[in-house]
C-alpha cells in the first residue's frame, strides 16, 4: 500500500523516482511508494519538476498543487499534494495502478 499522509495543506504521497528512464509513467508500487518514472535526467531539479508534474496528472490536480517537500536527491521522495485528502488520493491511484486510468 502507497504511503499517504495527513499535512495540514493537503496529504504527503511517498514516490520512488526512476529518473532517465526510456518510458515515463506510472510504474506500481514498491516498498509502500508510488513508483515513477520520468526521461528528465536527475540534475539541476529537473527529474523533480519532472515527478511533481507526472503527479499532478496522474491525480489529476494542478501542477502548482505538488510540492516536493523530502528527498530532493534521493530516489525516495515525499511529495505534498494541496487541497487533496488522503482518500481521494488513494482512490485515485487505485484507479490509475488496477489499469482504469
Amino acid at each position: 500500500m502507497i504511503e499517504l499522509t495527513d499535512h495540514p495543506e493537503g496529504t504527503v504521497v511517498a514516490v520512488v523516482a526512476r529518473p532517465g528512464s526510456r518510458r515515463p509513467g506510472v510504474l506500481g508500487e514498491r516498498d509502500g511508494a508510488l513508483l515513477l518514472a520520468v526521461s528528465a535526467p536527475p540534475d539541476k531539479g529537473k527529474a523533480n519538476a519532472a515527478l511533481a508534474a507526472l503527479l499532478a496528472e496522474t491525480l489529476g490536480c494542478k501542477a502548482s498543487a505538488v510540492r516536493l517537500i523530502g528527498g530532493p536527491a534521493s530516489r525516495r521522495k515525499r511529495f505534498l499534494v494541496e487541497g487533496r485528502s488522503a482518500e481521494a488520493i488513494r482512490d485515485r491511484l487505485r484507479g490509475v495502478l488496477s489499469g482504469g486510468g
